[in-house]
This record gives C-alpha cells, sequence and structure tokens, in this order.
C-alpha cells in the first residue's frame, strides 16, 4: 500500500453537502463526476495529499441510498492506493481477505478499483485504487 489515497464519505445531497465540506476544508471542489457503473455522483476535494470523496446515490435503491438508509450519512470507505492492484488483489485474497470484486473495475477519479467486504477488515469497508495509464 503506497498510502491512503481517499476518504470517501456517503451523503444525502451533493448540493449541500458540497459547500459544507469547501468550508470545512477551506478549498473548493475540484471534481464532480458521475460512475455509473456505482450508480453515485462523486465530487472530490483534497485535504493535503489525501482526497475526500462525497457520494451520493444516483437512485433509491443504489448502494450509498442503502448505506445511509441504515447507517446514515458520513463515513463509507477509505481508500489505499496501490502500484499494482492485481497482485495487492491476490496477495489479500491469500491472506484470506474477502474481495467484492473478482477484477478490478473502473472507478471514479480514473482508478482501478477493488473493494474488500467489511466483515474481514474489522467492519470498514476498504478499497484499493490504482491509477489507470
Amino acid at each position: 500500500m503506497l498510502k491512503v489515497e481517499h476518504i470517501g464519505v456517503a451523503v444525502k445531497d451533493l448540493g449541500l453537502s458540497i459547500p459544507l465540506f469547501e468550508s470545512l476544508l477551506n478549498t473548493g471542489c475540484y471534481k464532480k463526476e458521475t460512475v455509473e457503473g456505482e450508480k453515485v455522483n462523486t465530487a472530490f476535494f483534497r485535504a493535503g495529499e489525501t482526497k475526500v470523496e462525497l457520494l451520493e446515490s444516483l437512485e433509491p435503491g443504489g448502494v450509498i441510498a442503502k448505506f445511509i438508509e441504515k447507517k446514515g450519512e458520513g463515513l463509507h470507505h477509505i481508500a489505499f492506493e496501490v502500484e499494482d492492484i492485481v497482485a495487492e488483489m491476490a496477495r489479500l485474497k491469500a491472506a484470506g481477505f474477502i474481495l467484492l470484486d473478482e477484477k478490478p473495475k473502473k472507478g471514479a477519479d480514473n482508478k482501478w478499483v477493488c473493494f474488500l467486504h467489511p466483515k474481514g477488515t474489522n467492519g470498514v469497508l476498504v478499497e484499493l485504487c490504482q491509477a489507470m495509464d
């Protein structure tokens, strides 16, 4: 693992949350993106070397909407940057971690991503990410 790449925060409404985080972090939102495969709208902020990603569900039955329904708005996942996502997935699978994805998939911010099941990571949803070249 190279570093914490970003922290994902589930929100109900980007329109309300973007100004809140701009004020909190004292910086503007530098990127908004829709990730159809995950059914989310995202907004990104820089906080030093780490980014904060806000996630808003595109549909009432989406993963983020269900998360908010169960747990409320808040911390959704922590993402770690890796050099070789395929090798890291194999290493973690061999170590007994449960991968939610069998192969990397396209995520937000021009990244390949894979999620680890929170049952094996003390209740924290972990994302691996690697920049697409």
